[in-house]
């Protein structure tokens, strides 16, 4: 069993996927560790019966105590230092056979994945660089400002941006609950921010037949090419240049308090992310979307299409391709060098 002088550690939060467990996660040397106390929590259990199926494990030579087991010099509650022994990816994983096989699955999918985006991204490299105390060293951080300034300058659309931070939290995998649910969530709350609607309740307020280009202000081939199906049911589309200037505005603020996160060395996780957006925009005083909203989404795509198929009969009454065009220019300048023959 090894041991540990200071808490050379960084820290990371593993969460369930059903939301109802959250416990800190330590990293170093390339794997992952928990105390009894928080393989308790994870698997819902006690810590004596984590005890008994630990000394089990270890009589049973499942596992080479030695290996698996370090310890840390911890402070606690009452301000003390105190020895903790701490337990490997490989310890915690035979636990969670015993006690909570699915549960323990979950975990070693998660931190497989974790291993590798820390291993990537230069994590578990150049250890003594650390700053001010913080867990992570200063390659990361150089990196991810790099990183975000790369998504400031990027074409992306507003949203993706905000995804984009999203995707560099420390325990980002794209695969999960909590990131799909965010992804689906992260441009209705954007327009609701500036609008008052989600996606599907400015389709279904604005489009309109009998406006001109059916009450989009934009389109992929805007401004002359025709309006496509696939351009009708992008809220995006809909707005006015003052709600899109607002959106961009956002965006760039939310990228600069990114940006700060980073430059002070704090860490973000997923659930971070989620949760400084929603403070981020009730702390600019904007509208903030609770609900899925009053219209789903087939709703306004169905009143979209509704609405595109008389729109079409007149655009294509309207329309005059590049080809018209140049036929058109040809047509005159021939008629042109007639005249000037007779």
């Amino acid at each position: 069993m090894s041991k540990k002088s200071q808490p050379e550690h960084q820290v990371t939060f593993y969460e369930t996927e059903d939301g109802k467990v959250r416990v800190e996660v330590y990293f170093e040397d390339e794997n992952v560790w928990l105390t009894q106390k928080l393989m308790a929590e994870l698997f819902e259990t006690t810590k004596q019966n984590i005890s008994l199926h630990l000394k089990n494990i270890f009589k049973e030579k499942e596992l080479p105590e030695d290996s698996v087991v370090k310890e840390y010099l911890t402070t606690a509650d009452d301000g003390k230092k105190y020895q903790t022994q701490v337990y490997s990816l490989e310890a915690i994983i035979a636990v969670g056979y015993r006690v909570n096989s699915a549960r323990g699955t979950q975990f070693r999918t998660w931190a497989t994945n974790l291993l590798k985006s820390y291993i990537l991204k230069g994590f578990a490299i150049d250890k003594d660089r650390f700053i001010n105390g913080s867990r992570f060293d200063r390659r990361y951080y150089e990196e991810l400002m790099e990183e975000i300034r790369e998504i400031r300058a990027s074409e992306r659309l507003s949203y993706q941006k905000i995804t984009d931070i999203y995707a560099t939290a420390i325990d980002y995998s794209p695969s999960t609950l909590e990131a799909e649910k965010f992804f689906a969530k992260v441009q209705n709350k954007l327009h609701f921010a500036i609008t008052g609607k989600t996606a599907a309740e400015i389709i279904a307020s604005r489009v309109d037949s009998k406006k001109p280009f059916m009450g989009l202000s934009t389109w992929r081939k805007a401004p002359k090419g025709k309006i496509l199906p696939s351009d009708i049911v992008i809220a995006k589309n809909y707005l006015q240049k003052d709600e899109l200037k607002k959106l961009n505005h956002i965006v760039d603020m939310y990228l600069d308090y990114a940006e700060l996160q980073a430059s002070k060395g704090r860490p973000m996780s997923m659930k971070d992310w989620k949760e400084k957006l929603n403070t981020f925009l009730q702390y600019t005083e904007q509208d903030i979307l609770n609900d899925n909203g009053s219209v789903s989404h087939a709703v306004a795509a169905a009143l979209a299409e509704k609405a595109y198929k008389v729109f079409r009969v007149e655009q294509d009454e309207r329309f005059v391709s590049d080809f018209d065009q140049m036929t058109k220019k040809l047509l005159e300048k021939g008629k042109v060098a007639d005249e000037d023959n007779q």
